[in-house]
């Protein structure tokens, strides 16, 4: 884990960390200010996670960013990588998590139909993604997957059979949030 203010660099650019976004099954994801504006740093770690494999995980992130990008899921930018620090430049996207504007009351039943849509994209595909609304947010009413993980398609692990658990405030969005505090 890096500290936040603390200065990083990718492939020479410098960046300053300024705040803890999350931490994924691989990686921390950090906003990060640079010479020209606000990014996403996601620094690659290799902590061990009981109900998921890695292989390369930074390989894997580029393969996933390229396997969405082709399938025309809305995702940030990546803008840069550097392998050997394992570390990732992606657009920041401002706005709410799905998972907040389920929290606070605020969800709209129009980010449902987007990402219905997006199922269409990745089921005609053989591709889901990670459903958990901490993946998703909201800027100028679009809905953007701000994880690049993807996988080959499990009808287990769909939106209709998995995601939707915790896309309102279901007995386990609400039992995730009693965990979490």
């Amino acid at each position: 884990m890096l500290n936040l203010n603390e200065k990083v660099t990718v492939n020479q650019a410098e960046y300053t960390l300024t705040k803890l976004l999350g931490k994924g099954k691989g990686g921390y994801s950090y906003l990060a200010e640079g010479e020209n504006g606000s990014f996403v740093l996601k620094q690659i770690h290799h902590e061990p996670c009981e109900y998921y494999r890695f292989g390369n995980k930074i390989e894997a992130e580029i393969a996933d960013y390229h396997r969405l990008s082709r399938i025309g899921i809305r995702i940030p930018k990546m803008l840069d990588v550097d392998l050997k620090q394992e570390r990732i430049i992606k657009e920041y996207i401002d706005g709410d998590t799905i998972y907040d504007l389920i929290l606070h009351d605020r969800m709209q039943t129009e980010y449902l139909g987007q990402i219905r849509d997006m199922c269409t994209l990745l089921y005609a595909n053989n591709t889901n993604i990670d459903y958990f609304p901490t993946n998703f947010i909201v800027q100028d009413r679009l809905l953007y997957y701000i994880d690049f993980e993807c996988n080959d398609y499990m009808e287990e692990w769909d939106f209709e059979n998995w995601g939707i658990k915790y896309w309102s405030k279901t007995p386990e969005f609400l039992q995730y949030v009693k965990e979490k505090t």
